[in-house]
């Protein structure tokens, strides 16, 4: 039996072809999928939708869609790592709110490791806050579309070092953020993400990012656009699954170095922690965001 707070993992799958370490050093691999994986999970009761969804997913648009109106909220992600890995979309469809299914590339789903700066959070329209709205986060997520074919993320969990944020955020949008200890350095073209759980935990769950910037990307891959331009979350807030769309600039991505990865973020999160290299690993110099209002979830 586990211990209150420790990290437990699903039972390993198939692996990923191992060409670079980066893997969490406790625990069993995440899993590939083939692309006719198909199956009747989540399906059809309560408002949950059927997968493959009812409709057809929307484009992946690179372009941001039109602004909201007054942002309920503002803030500028900075220094943006980000980390893929492919996934079951049966393992992952689980973990989704009701109303979604996985989001799938070319048969496959993936889950995401984003370490970045969040800066100069700010409500309403309001000036952004430069302290306590300025910190680490690293989150882990996964893809979603919902019954009106409108893609989206899910946070598995978020870990920022400012517990004022982690606590407004989970007390008012029931989003996982997670107080850890954190930061972000910079030497030349390398950065390094650090960061070790404190509450509520698991504690100790911590990740090490380490990578080379490099050559801007002209034209993205259909897979980077995929895992980049999502312009909405799906959560399950207080009054039920809600739809949160967000408007920034068209991502300006480069290319990305690994040079070290150790972290326990995914297996906390309820997924197989990987033991191979990532697919994709880019870099941002970041962009500003507006997040409009939730709308309500509809299952058709």
């Amino acid at each position: 039996m586990p211990v209150p707070g420790s990290i437990t993992c699903p039972p390993p799958r198939p692996t990923l072809p191992r060409t670079r370490e980066c893997h969490s050093d406790r625990f069993p691999a995440i899993g590939t999928v083939a692309p006719d994986v198909r199956g009747a999970v989540r399906g059809g009761e309560n408002g949950r939708v059927p997968y493959p969804a009812p409709y057809p997913p929307e484009p992946v648009r690179a372009e941001p869609p039109a602004a909201p109106g007054r942002p309920l909220l503002t803030q500028s992600w900075l220094d943006l790592a980000f980390l893929h890995w492919a996934a079951d979309p049966a393992e992952v469809a689980p973990l989704l709110p009701a109303g979604t299914v996985p989001d799938t590339f070319e048969g496959v789903t993936y889950v995401g490791l984003i370490a970045f700066r969040t800066d100069r959070v700010g409500w309403l329209g309001l000036p952004g806050v430069p302290y306590f709205g300025s910190f680490p986060e690293t989150n882990v997520r996964l893809y979603s579309v919902d019954a009106l074919g409108r893609r989206g993320v899910v946070f598995r969990s978020l870990d920022a070092s400012r517990l004022v944020s982690v606590v407004v955020a989970r007390a008012g949008f029931r989003l996982p953020y997670q107080w850890a200890r954190m930061s972000v350095t910079r030497t030349g073209d390398v950065l390094a993400y650090t960061g070790t759980r404190r509450w509520p935990g698991p504690r100790g769950a911590r990740s090490h990012i380490a990578l080379r910037v490099g050559a801007p990307i002209a034209e993205p891959t259909g897979l980077e656009h995929f895992l980049t331009a999502r312009w909405a979350l799906h959560n399950d807030f207080h009054t039920g699954p809600l739809y949160l769309p967000n408007a920034h600039p068209r991502w300006p991505l480069r290319r990305a170095e690994l040079l070290a990865c150790t972290e326990d973020l995914i297996c906390a999160a309820g997924l197989s922690a990987p033991s191979g290299p990532p697919v994709s690993v880019l870099y941002s110099p970041g962009v500003r965001v507006r997040f409009g209002r939730p709308r309500r979830l509809r299952s058709g």
